[in-house]
């Protein structure tokens, strides 16, 4: 599965993914870093098929009303440290994969996630 991590989240998130056998690109891999349009996101996403990881809620309403991005795991684990980050990714990431297999949107906490749409 190819994943688009976005700016709120580590950079360094991207070797979990990989890790475990994915492809992973973080924001800053993209010619505008993190400066990059919520739109341009979007068209990476649905051109490349990619996953967006992200805390911006701005792409959950897109996702529901409009479908893009392809599809998305919103986190809500509120402000971790990096270690942290890294460490629920690596607990919950099979699960997300399952889910996003028949999914288009997962919410992560802390503790568990729940498949939205």
């Amino acid at each position: 599965m190819k994943f688009l991590i976005d700016a709120h989240l580590p950079p360094g998130l991207r070797d979990v993914f990989r890790e475990a056998g994915h492809d992973a690109i973080h924001t800053l891999d993209l010619p505008e870093g993190n400066a990059t349009r919520d739109g341009i996101l979007n068209e990476v996403s649905a051109t490349e098929e990619r996953v967006v990881v992200t805390k911006d809620t701005d792409f959950f309403h897109s996702h529901l009303l409009h479908g893009r991005p392809w599809k998305l795991v919103l986190v809500r684990s509120g402000n971790l440290g990096v270690r942290a980050t890294k460490e629920m990714f690596a607990q919950h990431l099979p699960a997300i994969t399952a889910a996003l297999e028949d999914c288009t949107l997962v919410e992560l906490e802390q503790q568990r996630i729940a498949i939205v749409a």
